[in-house]
C-alpha cells in the first residue's frame, strides 16, 4: 500500500512539474523562441493546443499553458510578423489530441 501511494504521489508530482508553460513577451530580444502562427496546419512545425490549467499541459508535446507572468514560464515566446523571422511555426488546433510535432527537427527549441 505504501508503495502504491508513493508511486501515485511521484506520478502526480511529475505531471505538474513537467508542464510546458509559456509566456508571450513584448520584445524579440526577451524571447527564448520566436514563433509565427501559420494559417494552415500543413505549414506548421508544431500544432499547439491551449490548455486552461498548468497541470493539464504536457512536456514538449504541443499542449501549452500561457502564464500570467514571465517568471512562471518554462519558455518565453515572441510572435513575429513574418514567417522567415520565426524559429518555430505554430498552428493552434481545436482539440488536444491534435497537438504535437510535425517537424521533429525543431523539437529542441522547446526543451
Amino acid at each position: 500500500m505504501k508503495i502504491q501511494i508513493s508511486l501515485l504521489f511521484a506520478l502526480c508530482f511529475g505531471l505538474t512539474c513537467s508542464a510546458q508553460k509559456v509566456f508571450s513577451v513584448q520584445y524579440a530580444n526577451q524571447a527564448d523562441v520566436k514563433v509565427f502562427v501559420v494559417d494552415y496546419e500543413i505549414q506548421a512545425d508544431l500544432k499547439v493546443y491551449k490548455v486552461d490549467y498548468a497541470n493539464l499541459a504536457g512536456k514538449n508535446n504541443g499542449k501549452w499553458f500561457f502564464t500570467k507572468y514571465a517568471n512562471q514560464a518554462d519558455k518565453k515566446i515572441y510572435d513575429v510578423d513574418y514567417q522567415n523571422q520565426a524559429d518555430l511555426k505554430i498552428y493552434f488546433v481545436d482539440y488536444q489530441n491534435q497537438a504535437g510535432w510535425r517537424n521533429k527537427s525543431k523539437q529542441h527549441l522547446m526543451y
